[in-house]
């Protein structure tokens, strides 16, 4: 079975939401017509959840769009779906959300080999000064790169005009 991954679609609030602290790989229970609007890439991952009822786990507000040549076949875009795990994958995130503040995050959603598979993550939510800590952070160190570049690029223009200058003394000496 090939095993390559190719990304469906990911969720583009989950890290900056949520603290991620550890990530699990599940299954996916999928209709045919589901698959097919899938791999046209027509899933949407923002707003979505995982939770835990009756010892399974489902995904929640995972939007897949109709199959356009699907008619009758086609399932509610917005319909909880099944995620595959065992048991004992089950019982170690019942322990992980048990935790005050702690959910169960889809980060996104690929293809390895012919399978769907979902990857959740466990997270904390992240309080407003946290997403402002982040964004600066991440503005720092946007800075700091813009800075080491615009360097580096100013040191070799000064090479080159170094390079420069001694040739046009060299020829100037010859002559």
């Amino acid at each position: 079975m090939n095993n390559t991954i190719k990304q469906i679609s990911k969720n583009p609030t989950a890290y900056h939401n949520y603290n991620i602290e550890e990530k699990i790989e599940a299954g996916i229970v999928l209709s045919g017509t589901e698959i097919k609007s899938i791999r046209q890439g027509k899933v949407n991952l923002k707003d979505t959840y995982a939770i835990i009822k009756n010892g399974e786990v489902f995904i929640v507000g995972m939007h897949i769009s109709p199959y356009e040549q699907g008619n009758i076949f086609n399932k509610d875009p917005l319909r909880d779906r099944k995620l595959l795990l065992n048991k004992r994958e089950i019982a170690k995130l019942i322990g992980l959300i048990k935790q005050k503040g702690y959910s169960l995050i889809p980060i996104s959603l690929y293809f390895k080999g012919d399978l769907v598979k979902v990857e959740l993550g466990v997270g904390k939510g992240k309080k407003l000064y946290d997403k402002r800590q982040d964004i600066a952070q991440n503005d720092a160190e946007r800075r700091m790169k813009k800075a080491l570049r615009a360097n580096e690029k100013r040191q070799d223009l000064a090479k080159k005009d170094a390079e420069r200058q001694i040739a046009y003394q060299l020829k100037n000496r010859n002559m």
